[in-house]
């Protein structure tokens, strides 16, 4: 299990540099990995700051691309910020945007011991 984004990060980038073989040089390969790991670290952070930790952490690629569970102690669902609540000094809370955004599919699936997120990102 990760210990921190930076640790789910390196292990979904070592499963991504099997699946293209290489990461380096820059091409449309370069924006679905970067969306990964984005969606990877707002996933994982979140279950450390607002979850009350990390609980499950797994990656592994599919026919339909990189699925992701995280799973974290708390029962609280993630929650859209409302636009109107702070205004432009407001900072952060945008992450549960980005993770829906940038995933092709997002489900939360809450149970006794907190839930998991699962998200799917297409990398084609």
């Amino acid at each position: 299990m990760p210990r921190t984004p930076g640790d789910a990060r390196a292990e979904v980038t070592k499963l991504l540099s099997s699946h293209f073989c290489s990461l380096e040089g820059e091409g449309a390969d370069d924006v679905v990995v970067a969306d990964a790991l984005l969606v990877t670290t707002e996933l994982v952070t979140n279950a450390f700051r607002h979850g009350g930790g990390l609980t499950r952490f797994s990656a592994e690629l599919t026919d339909e691309g990189l699925s992701l569970v995280v799973g974290d102690a708390s029962t609280r669902t993630p929650v859209v910020p409302d636009d109107d609540v702070g205004g432009a000094s407001r900072a952060g809370g945008y992450g549960w945007l980005l993770v829906r955004r940038l995933a092709a599919r997002v489900s939360v699936t809450c149970h006794e011991g907190g839930k998991d997120i699962t998200a799917l990102v297409e990398l084609s």
